[in-house]
């Protein structure tokens, strides 16, 4: 069962909401309604900011020891960890998520909180530095790195609870208040996130989640009280977002679309890479800004690589995500396996081979299904080698030699995730590094929520995660003359 919502969580309180607006949360499954959620107004958008500016022109949280703060974080944490079953429930049927990949992400969500309750341990929030004049004498300061104020935050569908943690936890630890807008598809796991950060305990006025679509969105980054956007989504919504906060200057952190490949040499035996690579590409139906979807492996091997990749692909079960052996759940909405489907005619008007999938699974009578789908002898001009398609799409390139490889990964817009696979470490560390990418696997493809995350190019700006993910929540200010 999926819970409605009939308020809105402004400043750490349940209220009604402004407006009249109603959110309608639609099974991708089974296509009837699950549940409702009112739908954040501007006049909504006013008010959190408003509580999160006397949260932080007035409040205690930004001048609270980082110490002090971590404890209400780890609170946090515990509280999520007791709502991840309802969460992981919720998440499955809102979006379509198999259980093992709801189950994941949640738990990568308590990760995150356990990990920002640490930072203070290992980020300096206040530094003395000395440095030598040219006249001999001796120049002394205080670096101190303070909160840069009040945080708007906007995240996509697709893994709420996880992306709202990775921006909200290190926001807390730096002394930030924060105001989230998730998504209108799949908001009841994110106010169920608004329910354990109530339990903590929190101040008055330093988180406000506000479930919305665009309008509500775009009030939230224009809006003159935010000192700081974090969002992720889309390349297109982040040049957007990027262009409103450049009008008043204010603090960005973009975290967008990736075109990853995966590289597979030849020195390596298949069935050491395709168990880790291929569900990098097709895990949650490809719904994963860092899903690597383009394998790039040598003309040699090109057939064999295919074979045996179309064979997994196809014995995959598509099906009822709430069913534990489901691989490969519906897409999340309508419209987004149209887009899917669209780039699939794509990719067979422009030449490339259709391998296996294709088109909806047999026997499914109702939802937002696409099976996985497999393209070879592709180019990487294609749109399907270019172009974020965010489904089980996956697109096989023939390279010449590690060179040629190199080349094909990095002439991309994107640069968010990668892979290499060989059995000379030399090799992979040479290739990783090559790799214009924000991050590189070795021998492996996945997502490490502790250590910093974001990308090169066209896939955003800034990191989050670890100790990177702290830094663009905190301004950095010199003080002379403060004696020791």
């Amino acid at each position: 069962m999926v819970r409605s919502f009939d308020t809105v969580f402004v400043g750490g309180r349940w209220v009604p909401p402004a407006g009249d607006g109603l959110i309608e949360v639609v099974s991708p499954v089974t296509e009837d309604l699950l549940a409702t959620v009112p739908e954040a107004a501007p006049a909504d958008v006013d008010a959190a900011v408003a509580a999160a500016r006397a949260a932080f022109d007035d409040g205690p949280w930004p001048r609270m020891s980082p110490a002090e703060r971590a404890g209400y974080l780890r609170r946090i944490g515990q509280e999520v960890t007791k709502r991840v079953p309802e969460m992981v429930e919720s998440f499955t049927a809102e979006i379509g998520a198999p259980r093992a990949v709801s189950e994941a992400f949640h738990a990568n969500a308590t990760a995150m909180w356990d990990d920002a309750a640490t930072l203070h341990e290992r980020v300096a929030f206040e530094e003395r530095r000395t440095w030598a004049n040219p006249d001999g004498s001796a120049g002394e300061a205080l670096i101190v790195r303070e909160p840069v104020g009040v945080v708007g935050t906007v995240i996509p569908w697709n893994g709420p609870v996880a992306t709202a943690s990775l921006k909200i936890a290190p926001a807390l630890a730096a002394g930030c208040p924060v105001v989230l807008k998730p998504a209108p598809e799949g908001p009841v796991s994110t106010l169920l996130l608004a329910e354990a950060i109530e339990a903590a305990g929190l101040p008055e006025g330093v988180v406000s989640v506000l479930p919305g679509g665009r309008e509500t969105g775009e009030h939230l980054v224009r809006h003159p009280g935010v000192d700081k956007v974090s969002f992720t989504g889309s390349t297109a919504a982040g040049r957007r977002v990027m262009s409103l906060c450049g009008e008043r200057i204010a603090r960005v952190t973009l975290e967008l679309g990736g075109k990853s490949a995966g590289i597979v040499c030849d020195d390596i035996p298949l069935d050491r890479v395709l168990g880790s690579l291929l569900p990098a590409g097709f895990g949650h139906s490809g719904q994963v800004c860092a899903a690597i979807t383009r394998i790039l492996v040598s003309r040699a091997r090109h057939d064999e690589l295919v074979e045996a990749a179309a064979g997994i692909l196809a014995s995959l079960k598509v099906g009822d995500p709430a069913e534990p052996d489901t691989v490969i759940g519906p897409l999340a909405a309508e419209r987004q396996r149209d887009r899917v489907e669209g780039y699939i005619a794509a990719g067979l008007a422009e030449g490339a081979t259709l391998v296996t999938g294709g088109g909806r699974p047999d026997g499914i009578g109702t939802g937002w299904y696409v099976e996985p789908t497999l393209f070879a002898h592709a180019d990487n001009t294609m749109r399907i080698a270019r172009e974020e398609i965010f489904g089980p799409v996956l697109t096989v390139i023939p390279y010449d030699d590690v060179e040629h490889a190199i080349a094909i990964a990095n002439d991309s817009d994107y640069g968010l995730s990668g892979a290499v696979y060989t059995d000379d470490p030399a090799l992979g560390e040479y290739v990783a590094r090559r790799v214009r990418t924000g991050q590189m696997f070795v021998n492996d493809a996945s997502m490490c929520v502790t250590q910093p995350f974001g990308g090169f190019k066209q896939s955003g700006l800034g990191r989050e995660g670890g100790v990177e993910g702290i830094a663009p929540y905190l301004e950095t200010k010199m003080i002379q003359g403060v004696p020791a």
